[in-house]
């Protein structure tokens, strides 16, 4: 699936990836290929991405948004620290 991840000032990320776990407002929960489309406010907490490679890649928020659709997945989020 695609992600990409964007910031008011930047990208963070776009490429295609297995899965991408994020911090919702009522826990942490996990997107795979094929999920249901989907909005969900996010909160402060920890992103982690597995690329289509096996790699890792994660960074804190401290809040944002996600939309899935279509295997598309968009993280637009504030704060973000590295």
């Amino acid at each position: 699936m695609k992600l990409i991840v964007l910031t008011p000032e930047r990208e963070i990320f776009q490429g295609d990836v297995n899965s991408v776990k994020v911090p919702g407002l009522k826990g942490q929960f996990e997107v795979l290929n094929n999920h249901a489309p989907i909005v969900a406010a996010l909160g402060k907490g920890e992103v982690r991405i597995i690329d289509i490679k096996g790699d890792k890649k994660t960074f804190s928020i401290n809040k944002g948004f996600l939309e899935v659709l279509k295997n598309e997945v968009s993280l637009l989020v504030q704060g973000v620290t590295e």
